[in-house]
């Protein structure tokens, strides 16, 4: 039997963990009409990279429960994540350009980074959200290493300027926390705030 939901996010990667553990998402943009709904992803002063991820993360499904509401799409649950790298109390979202994509790299090679990803569930009136904390030491890399990958473009899109489903996993030498958390969508706590929303998820 489906068990349908709404990802507001259309990252393909969120879309497939969710499908990894049997639910059936529908994707729902936020950024697009009708029911468009914006959501201004811009660090708050001073603001702590747990703090937010989890507001973004929370503006999210709310952004989502407006869109459903106008577009009058079925009342499933609404999940929504945000995802940053932190160094220390510094947010690396994704890279504009290759020389920012660049830096982080350099500054991950041979150090240990912390990836932060916040999910929040906004089902039946009740919105809830869960925080994922992991991390990631890199290996050492020499300058052709961050070029090459660099090069593949797979930087681009991702928080933090790297992968770690793609090419980047062969820099890693130890992660503590959440696979699926650094991909973008901990499941772990995912399917904890479904089920406490009263959804079934298994």
């Amino acid at each position: 039997m489906p068990r349908h939901l709404h990802l507001a996010s259309q990252s393909p990667r969120r879309l497939e963990l969710l499908r990894q553990i049997g639910l059936t998402p529908l994707i729902l943009p936020l950024r697009h009409a009708p029911g468009r709904a914006d959501v201004d992803e811009t660090p708050l002063p001073k603001e702590a990279p747990a703090a937010y991820v989890t507001r973004i993360a929370r503006l999210k499904a709310e952004a989502g429960q407006l869109a459903l509401l106008g577009r009058k799409l079925p009342d499933w649950p609404i999940v929504a994540a945000d995802t940053t790298v932190a160094l220390e109390r510094r947010i690396l979202g994704k890279p504009a350009d290759a020389e920012e994509a660049t830096a982080m790299l350099r500054v991950y090679a041979g150090r240990t980074h912390t990836v932060l990803t916040a999910v929040a569930v906004n089902y039946r009136g009740r919105l809830s959200s869960a925080l994922s904390r992991s991390r990631v030491r890199f290996a050492p890399l020499d300058e052709a290493e961050i070029a090459a990958y660099v090069a593949s473009r797979e930087p681009f899109d991702k928080a933090g300027g790297y992968g770690i489903q793609g090419r980047a996993a062969m820099f890693v030498e130890h992660l503590s926390g959440s696979y699926s958390g650094v991909m973008g969508l901990p499941l772990y706590e995912t399917a904890r705030l479904l089920r406490e929303a009263g959804f079934q998820v298994l």
